[in-house]
């Protein structure tokens, strides 16, 4: 019974580490969306601004452009995580997570595979060992997007949003404002070409699909590893103990 138990909890644990490294895996090009080809499209509009209220908080949105994007989410961050001191210090409720996408070019071929992605609190990262991989990246074809949302069904859909997942959005650019405690304001990038400060793209959202989930299989296999790895433990607490002379 005990070596039962053992290769229950070895299994799980083995499953559960490998669903860990291979769930966060860019799917290959050939499974991407035709629709991640399309740049995002931007139009300018003439709207006044708008009020929307969170967490007791009343925020000030001013449209700037409608835009619409089609992408492959390489890295994202939640702005209400434990480590994230600068969206708590600064009230800003409104913005429910960055989501750093790629299209276009950049989906064209198997070199984002050999970059490194990630995510701070208000930008995105990425780096290769590979010259010639830099060099063909396009950095027009990438953003990070700061996602503005009151409505519980768009939340619950970013909040779920995963590395690998192939997204779609509608909404405007837009800038926000609010004058609860120390006044804040945050704009938006307008265009895909600036980098740095401000380059990110502030979008208040009307639409969010997920169009694809990545990760294949192993998102439900980390929940198969954890459960061997519970019925290992649990078999081995259960176990009958040998007593010998």
């Amino acid at each position: 019974m005990h070596r039962l138990a053992k290769l229950l909890f070895v299994a799980g644990l083995c499953l559960l580490l490998a669903a860990l490294w291979k769930k966060h895996e860019l799917p290959a090009p050939g499974l991407l969306q035709p629709a991640l080809q399309e740049e995002p499209l931007q139009k300018a509009v003439t709207m006044p601004a708008f009020e929307r209220s969170v967490g007791q908080i009343n925020y000030r949105i001013q449209p700037l452009y409608r835009y619409e994007l089609w992408g492959l989410v390489v890295s994202r961050h939640d702005s209400d995580t434990w480590w994230d001191y600068l969206h708590k210090e600064w009230n800003d409720r409104l913005n429910v997570a960055d989501l750093c996408v790629l299209w276009g070019d950049n989906l064209n071929n198997a070199s984002y595979g050999q970059v490194s992605f990630s995510s701070g609190q208000f930008t995105c990262y990425f780096q290769t060992d590979s010259n010639e991989v830099y060099q063909a990246f396009d950095q027009t074809a990438i953003s990070n997007n700061h996602l503005l949302s009151d409505d519980p069904e768009l939340i619950r859909r970013i909040k779920n949003t995963r590395v690998g997942d192939q997204i779609h959005f509608r909404g405007y650019l837009a800038e926000y404002s609010h004058e609860h405690g120390t006044p804040f304001r945050r704009g938006t990038s307008t265009t895909r070409s600036d980098t740095g400060n401000g380059a990110c793209e502030t979008v208040f959202l009307e639409e969010f699909t997920i169009l694809k989930q990545g990760g294949g299989p192993w998102h439900k296999l980390q929940w198969l590893g954890i459960a061997l790895m519970v019925l290992g433990s649990i078999a081995w607490i259960a176990a009958p103990v040998r007593l010998r002379n």
